[in-house]
């Protein structure tokens, strides 16, 4: 089992010794309610580090008025068993008090990219973000850092963070690990009811009919995401939030789809009060 870690002294102090004795330390971080997504990240890490953290952390910096904060799943000591079983080395959960004490006044923010897309929809998310990992930087003192392509905004905010503060932390980016007919793995799934989770493959089905136009030469990007549109508006309970053909690195939306051009196709929609979140990248043949 990982051992837990509930103080930024002793994360810190650990992180030290890890370093002074040559240990080459990988960082996780999440929210907890940790599923096989976070052990593929887990075990990842591992392949770079001798030494895994794990953070379990529910930010609450980057949740905005309501949304589900107070809900989201929570359960510390599964998280704890899972995250040793996957290779992690530490459990770091902090509170809330200890990160954000009283008082507290000082926030990071990446410009422009947090404009666009899940920023349209969900102001001051990505300030959180970047803060609580900033401040995990910090603490760890990794020397990777682990991410899921399945938050592909928030990667790309990350690390133009690390560029621009000069973060001597690499960032490792994995693929979106699905379930069986499609669906990526969140810890948010588990609020779908059961006809929800049934329709909610269609998500990645809309993607990947969108990727295949792309392949088959569609220049029209307002064609792909139509096209996506329609796909999902044969669900009964879905609830189309936004629909993207962005560029890879700017996350700028195109109109017209160029040979070489890294694509963004992404995607956010509701099942009932459940907002699913999902994306592909291609690269124009």
């Amino acid at each position: 089992m990982a051992e837990l870690i509930d103080s930024i002294a002793v994360m810190a102090r650990v992180s030290e010794q890890l370093r002074g004795n040559g240990r080459r330390i990988s960082l996780v971080p999440t929210m907890g309610a940790l599923h096989e997504g976070h052990r593929a990240l887990i075990a990842r890490a591992r392949e770079h580090s001798d030494a895994v953290v794990t953070s379990v952390f529910v930010n609450p910096t980057q949740f905005g008025k309501g949304e589900d904060f107070e809900r989201y799943p929570r359960n510390l000591a599964g998280d704890i068993q899972k995250a040793g079983d996957a290779g992690s080395d530490y459990v770091f959960a902090p509170s809330s008090a200890a990160l954000y004490p009283q008082q507290y006044r000082t926030y990071v923010e990446v410009e422009h990219l947090t404009g666009l897309l899940e920023g349209k929809i969900r102001p001051g998310h990505f300030r959180g973000v970047t803060t609580i990992v900033t401040k995990l930087f910090h603490i760890v003192m990794p020397h990777v850092a682990v991410f899921g392509q399945k938050d592909a905004q928030q990667v790309a905010v990350i690390r133009r963070m690390t560029q621009d503060l000069d973060f001597a932390v690499e960032l490792v980016v994995i693929p979106t690990v699905r379930e069986a007919d499609g669906l990526a793995r969140s810890s948010r799934n588990v609020y779908l009811t059961p006809g929800q989770r049934a329709e909610a493959p269609v998500l990645y089905r809309a993607l990947r009919r969108a990727e295949q136009r792309i392949r088959e030469g569609s220049t029209d990007a307002g064609a792909v995401r139509e096209e996506m549109r329609v796909m999902i508006g044969q669900s009964s309970t879905a609830v189309v939030e936004y629909l993207s053909a962005a560029h890879g690195e700017t996350l700028e939306e195109l109109s017209a789809l160029v040979t070489g051009t890294p694509v963004l196709l992404s995607l956010a929609v509701r099942f009932g009060s459940t907002r699913l979140i999902d994306n592909i990248p291609v690269v124009i043949p």
